[in-house]
């Protein structure tokens, strides 16, 4: 009678019918041309060629290509993200921890579906991380194979569920891309925001302290959070993987927090550094009053190359 109490229940995701997620599917192509096109457009016309300039002035302007570059990336990343965000959460949130499917429409009487919309993110999602490997000028080793593995990851998953007849798990493998996808929205976005206040406020030590703080402990938590999810997920669906997922995803998630773990280590080392300049910013201010001579390198500021965080958080 009681027999049930205690008895963990799957997930939702473990109800859900395997089968294709939606009919865009096979038009991924096309829709990730289309996404790409638009980054395109937003970032030529109106960040590069209206927005920036304007918003930032010399800041923006006296930028070397790299780190122009870099911060160029950092506001599209950052709204491509907050775009996502809206745009995904209820349909994400529903079809895991809800009562919907793939092919419930995502408002009463609508014609688009919970999968439609999910489609068209992972699409979103691709673009943007293409976008970086063909726009930025300079990414580290870990940044390369961060994105090239979420990229191939992402389209596998949409080309396993077209198959879903031979694929038990492609309905679930999919949606694990969400989570990881989902944390790496939420983790990562406020690195683009530190490194965007880094390049605005270079001289703001003490500032740029907390921010780098903040940074550190939000991918660090970030990634303990997603690792227990995750690997929560894998294990109360461990029944309907195959035995080729069972190996590789472990694998995949060791890869992205790897990648995950290097950029809070770069977040730390900004955070320290920032700290070292502080002390000796005290300490020339010390000096300069006791003496009255005025200081050679007085006004100064060395603006250093972009350092390489994790994916797409490369500063």
């Amino acid at each position: 009678m009681y027999t049930d109490i205690d008895k963990p229940h799957p997930p939702h995701l473990a109800y859900l019918r395997n089968g294709l997620v939606s009919k865009l599917a096979q038009f991924s192509g096309l829709i990730l041309t289309i996404v790409m096109v638009m980054f395109f457009f937003v970032r030529y016309y109106l960040l590069e060629g209206f927005l920036l300039p304007r918003v930032y002035g010399h800041i923006y302007r006296n930028l070397n290509e790299t780190n122009r570059r870099g911060f160029v990336n950092h506001h599209l990343a950052g709204a491509a993200k907050i775009l996502l965000c809206f745009f995904t959460a209820y349909p994400f949130l529903s079809v895991s921890f809800g009562s919907a499917n793939f092919d419930t429409p995502l408002h009463k009487h609508s014609k688009v579906t919970m999968g439609d919309t999910m489609i068209v993110s992972s699409q979103i999602f691709v673009g943007m991380y293409l976008t970086e490997l063909l726009f930025r000028s300079k990414l580290s080793p870990v940044a390369v194979g961060h994105h090239v593995g979420a990229i191939v990851i992402t389209q596998a998953a949409i080309a396993i569920s077209l198959n879903a007849v031979h694929e038990q798990d492609a309905t679930i493998e999919f949606i694990l891309c969400f989570f990881w996808g989902a944390f790496d929205i939420l983790a990562e976005f406020w690195p683009h925001v530190a490194i965007i206040l880094y390049r605005v406020h270079i001289t703001r030590h003490a500032f740029l302290i907390k921010i780098f703080r903040a940074a550190f402990f939000s991918t660090l938590v970030g990634t303990t959070v997603e690792t227990i999810v995750v690997m929560w997920l894998f294990g109360s669906l461990w029944s309907k993987w195959t035995i080729g997922f069972k190996v590789a995803t472990p694998i995949l998630h060791v890869v992205f927090t790897a990648a995950q773990i290097w950029g809070s280590v770069i977040f730390y080392r900004m955070w320290q550094n920032q700290k070292r300049l502080l002390a000796e910013e005290q300490g020339d201010s010390g000096d300069k009053e006791a003496n009255s001579g005025p200081s050679s390198s007085q006004g100064i500021v060395e603006v250093p190359i972009e350092p390489e965080l994790r994916g797409h958080t490369s500063v």
